[in-house]
């Protein structure tokens, strides 16, 4: 039996349990690699610099490839993309977990990136299309379990295997569902689509490809390389000004690759403003605080994961619920609740101490996700929701293209804060302990001074930083108060054709 998605009165929910599915392997697999990298370093003999573009090469790959959603997603139809996409996605992870080599693995993330990248706009887009407004609420929460939960299981679930098995393990777990996936999909993923007059700008996808890549780059490369780094602000200042020409010619382009028109709907641009706004405040929770715990406590990557598994289970759990509740109340009042309690439990991440106890870090986090699960869907959901049908392949890009700049805006922003305040609280902490000393002190005695100093002074630069958070936090609370209610506006192109139906079938009688 074959689907048409957007004429469909009853939703496809075969197509898009298909989709959550695959979608959910792929956000998995991102989160299961971060932990393993230090594991990887070792058994291929690589540096921390160089083992790290396995993150930077996934991100730029969705960096480049998302802007292009917009066009890929209203040129062909749902199967197609989605069975290039998982076959992507399923061949990029065979060839990580038998990868010989460091280059072959780092080819391999790219090519798996390219699949995950067509996978989300994809998602959302779908149901977008398939649920009418007062009932999207309660559909997009769903969409948020797969948002939310992979990243939840994908640290604790990583910390476990590898206690037990080789990194290759995180690759060999996920290629059979893969291929189980992509195997469902051929039989059963079917859907109808005319043919599109629509054809892709090259110098559009250049220009994308380079503004949107050089910015990931530069500010991703700012926490390691610092922001004097030649490769880090001109990679920035070219990217920058390849975004600019990018954007001046999607005005002049008929048929634009991203179209920045929707910027016109006030609260699309609203919503987009305070997503951005929380994506680099949420990287503070999921930067800082495993540093703190691993690196300051000494705390195990499998109990750091733990600590931060029942907040990400509540923020699944409340997904679905919070739909309900915006399609009931709306998005301000969820937003508005929401943020003030990131912007609370964020300030007392910023009270840590040497001895802060574990409940009360895994209490802490779990409210803090508990606040962003009320955010993030509604907020997101609210601004789509004015736009006419024709765009939403446009918002989804943009939301998720603009999500991934920010946080690594955000990183940038919140390591360097972390490096500089570490390195003024040891220069404070040296002068402090010199001046008290009454005697010549012992070797070893320096030496447990030097690590206490480096402690302490490490503390007080993850506390100042997830200061800074609370600070963006709150920007993100100022603009939700602006928040209001949206009904889908009127598609100006829609007009102008029947305008120009009626008026050639006046001149006609």
């Amino acid at each position: 039996m074959e689907h048409s998605i957007t004429n469909n009165h009853r939703p496809p929910y075969g197509i898009i349990a298909i989709l959550m599915i695959g979608a959910f392997i792929s956000m998995l697999n991102e989160t299961l690699l971060n932990v393993a990298l230090p594991s990887i370093m070792k058994n291929l003999n690589v540096g921390a610099s160089t083992v790290q573009w396995l993150s930077t090469g996934y991100m730029l790959v969705n960096g480049v490839m998302v802007p292009a959603t917009a066009f890929l997603i209203q040129k062909y139809s749902v199967r197609r993309l989605f069975l290039t996409a998982i076959s992507l996605f399923t061949v990029g992870t065979f060839l990580a977990g038998f990868a010989p080599a460091f280059p072959v693995l780092l080819l391999a993330r790219m090519i798996q990136a390219s699949g995950s990248a067509i996978m989300m706009p994809l998602l959302m887009n779908v149901m977008l299309t398939s649920f009418p407004p007062e009932k999207r609420g309660a559909a997009m929460g769903l969409f948020g379990l797969v948002f939310i939960f992979a990243p939840a299981v994908g640290p604790t679930l990583s910390g476990w295997l590898l206690e037990h098995y080789d990194w290759r393990m995180l690759f060999h777990l996920v290629s059979p569902i893969a291929v189980i996936i992509l195997l469902i999909a051929v039989f059963l993923l079917k859907d109808k689509k005319g043919k599109v007059d629509l054809r892709l700008d090259f110098l559009s996808l250049l220009l994308s490809s380079v503004g949107f890549g050089g910015l990931l780059y530069g500010f991703s490369s700012a926490g390691d390389k610092g922001w004097d780094s030649p490769q880090v602000y001109m990679t920035i200042i070219v990217g920058a000004i390849s975004l600019v020409l990018f954007i001046f010619r999607q005005f002049k382009l008929e048929k634009p690759m991203l179209e920045f028109r929707i910027y016109k709907y006030p609260m699309f641009a609203l919503s987009s403003s305070i997503s951005i706004v929380i994506a680099m405040a949420m990287f503070s929770g999921m930067l800082l605080l495993p540093l703190y715990v691993q690196s300051i406590r000494g705390i195990s990557t499998f109990k750091s994961g733990l600590l931060m598994l029942p907040g990400s289970l509540l923020m699944g759990i409340m997904s679905p619920i919070t739909g309900k509740l915006f399609d009931k109340f709306g998005g301000r009042v969820l937003a508005v609740i929401g943020l003030s309690i990131m912007t609370l439990t964020t300030y007392f991440f910023s009270k840590l101490t040497l001895d802060t106890s574990y409940t009360q870090l895994m209490i802490l986090y779990s409210l803090r996700l508990f606040g962003m699960s009320m955010v993030m869907m509604p907020v997101m959901t609210n601004g789509l929701n004015q736009l006419p049908a024709r765009l939403y392949p446009h918002g989804t890009a943009m939301n998720n293209t603009l999500q991934q700049v920010s946080g690594a805006i955000g990183s940038a922003l919140l390591i360097t804060v972390m490096s500089n305040r570490t390195k003024t609280h040891a220069t404070d902490l040296a002068a402090s302990a010199t001046k008290h000393l009454t005697q010549q002190p012992t070797p070893a005695v320096i030496a447990e001074m030097k690590h206490q100093i480096a402690m302490k002074a490490m503390l007080e630069g993850i506390n100042d930083s997830f200061l800074v958070s609370v600070g963006i936090a709150f920007i993100a609370l100022v603009l939700a108060l602006f928040i209001k209610r949206t009904k889908q506006a009127e598609d100006p192109a829609a007009v102008n054709t029947q305008g120009q139906k009626v008026g050639s079938k006046l001149a006609e009688s």
